[in-house]
């Protein structure tokens, strides 16, 4: 396994990292620990979760996913193995989370991170990350930015203070963003270098074939700012594996149990997979495993999230760390990405 700095933090994660959304949803508490267990021996060591995980976020499951990694640690006491990261929810609808009206305010910020160290049975967190902007802009896909709402906005500079403290409190070690622009990078560095606060390492941002959109704003500041891409949905929620095209819904997949991921579900984006399944049968490749071979060795990415709702899945998927993609695979992808950028961004 390859391993890449994270940021300027110093610490070394694998290229792959394990995603975590679908455990207490479409996984068991012993099946969560079966991955981690099995990820660890194939030298991964960069475990992600949120504190809304599993998705789709239910009152009733609201935790699990962190609950599940914290009996994993207790059990078997592999906590210095493993770079954690988790998230802290923003505005949204979640009358079940802090009071039913959370925010990446002060207070907020430190509920939250005091509920993820209880439920993950740990007194820190390696990365500690805001998992979407607490500002009226554009994310999950919303295209045509219709100007900021100011007064319902928390700033960036409480939430990037509220950090700070954590950070020096020894809560947590480091921080990242998720779901971040352009511009909310640039001002989480700018106050960080104006008041010398902590630092951004990572943004978690979606990216695949089907999903470029990194490439126009954000893979400079990854690059020139040492703030390095952690691609969620690398398979385009299994889009890319191609189990989806001609209308098939296999049984116990997320887009057939779970009618409100969409994002990649539409006419350009059955077309754009068509067209890169068929690339990848052509020089005797896996689908999937050539979709995340072509994330994983982008410069602007320090790590590739992979998620598994079963291990056949989880081996396939580690094992794209293995896969160099020939110039004449590269070649071809582009051509497809050029016929139809981003179909489903």
């Amino acid at each position: 396994m390859e391993y890449r700095t994270l940021g300027r933090s110093g610490i070394q994660v694998s290229k792959i990292a394990l995603g975590t959304m679908t455990w207490g949803e479409q996984n068991t508490e012993a099946q969560a620990h079966e991955q981690m267990d099995y990820a660890l021996e194939r030298g991964i060591n960069f475990f992600d979760a949120a504190e809304m995980y599993p998705v789709p976020p239910r009152a009733e499951t609201y935790g699990l996913t962190e609950e599940y990694i914290g009996t994993w640690f207790q059990r078997r006491g592999q906590r210095d193995k493993v770079v954690l990261a988790t998230k802290a929810v923003s505005k949204g609808n979640f009358d079940y989370i802090r009071g039913g009206s959370p925010r990446l305010s002060r207070d907020h910020i430190k509920q939250a991170v005091e509920s993820s160290l209880k439920r993950l049975n740990t007194d820190y967190i390696d990365l500690y990350q805001l998992h979407w902007p607490d500002r009226t802009t554009n994310f999950f896909g919303k295209l045509g930015f219709q100007g900021p709402v100011e007064e319902s906005d928390i700033a960036i500079e409480e939430t990037l203070r509220a950090c700070d403290d954590l950070v020096k409190e020894g809560k947590v070690r480091h921080i990242g963003v998720s779901n971040e622009t352009a511009w909310g990078v640039s001002e989480y560095l700018r106050l960080a270098r104006e008041h010398n606060l902590a630092r951004i390492d990572s943004i978690q941002n979606p990216y695949n074939l089907l999903n470029r959109s990194f490439e126009v704003g954000l893979a400079e500041f990854a690059c020139r700012e040492d703030v390095g891409l952690l691609a969620y949905s690398p398979l385009a929620f299994g889009m890319l594996s191609g189990k989806y095209l001609g209308g098939k819904k296999p049984e116990g997949a997320r887009l057939t149990l779970f009618t409100r991921f969409q994002r990649y579900n539409n006419e350009f984006g059955f077309r754009a997979t068509e067209a890169y399944v068929d690339l990848a049968r052509q020089h005797g490749l896996d689908p999937a495993q050539m979709a995340l071979a072509y994330v994983n060795d982008r410069p602007f990415v320090t790590s590739n999230i992979i998620g598994a709702t079963d291990m056949e899945q989880l081996k396939s998927n580690i094992d794209s760390h293995e896969l160099v993609l020939s110039e004449e695979v590269l070649a071809g992808i582009e051509e497809i990405h050029n016929r139809q950028p981003n179909p489903c961004p």
